[in-house]
């Protein structure tokens, strides 16, 4: 699959048209980086990505910083099908400290925004020195918990995509080009 040549995607029983080219989202991100380095220029801040549709979009995003900067994984689950179940399920834990630190959640997508509240919530538990979200999707029609997001690369309609690290049932993560269900 490339930019120039952009195809459905058939996963599972469902289908798939282009959405964001992987262009444009590599263009974001370079906005976003360079934001953030900014704003971050004298700190060390640890990067706390949601395991497993954040792992693109973070690695892209950590090799356009150009400050000190540490990454860590924390791995989560409330999706089962097209729907957020509104409940995480906590899988792999957090290993680094956060207190007294700069921490940067990032995410690959805010729907509902129940998933990233609770995570914040057990962040700031820790006492970080400050707490920024990223997400590379914002779906704000779709937001049940009011969240501050710090740093998003698309404002989106609330439609179901797959593609650069969004998966459909396990299945759709590994594409360069972000896709939506086709109506």
């Amino acid at each position: 699959m490339t930019n120039d040549h952009f195809q459905m995607l058939t996963i599972h029983d469902k289908t798939f048209v282009p959405f964001i080219a992987a262009h444009d989202i590599q263009q974001r991100i370079a906005q976003l980086a360079a934001q953030i380095s900014e704003e971050y220029r004298d700190k060390k801040p640890l990067m706390v990505v949601v395991l497993n549709g954040a792992v693109l979009f973070a690695a892209d995003l950590f090799k356009q910083l150009t400050i000190p900067c540490e990454i860590t994984f924390l791995r989560v689950s409330s999706y089962q099908k097209t729907a957020s179940t509104g409940h995480i399920k906590q899988i792999l834990g957090l290993t680094e400290p956060v207190t007294d630190r700069d921490v940067i959640v990032v995410e690959d997508i805010v729907d509902t925004g129940l998933t990233l509240g609770d995570i914040c919530d057990q962040l700031r538990e820790s006492k970080p020195a400050s707490l920024a979200l990223a997400t590379l999707l914002y779906k704000p029609e779709a937001l049940q918990r009011p969240l501050e997001l710090d740093y998003v690369g698309f404002e989106i309609e609330n439609k179901f995509v797959v593609g650069y690290g969004l998966d459909y049932d396990g299945l759709g993560r590994n594409t360069k080009d972000i896709f939506v269900l086709s109506e």
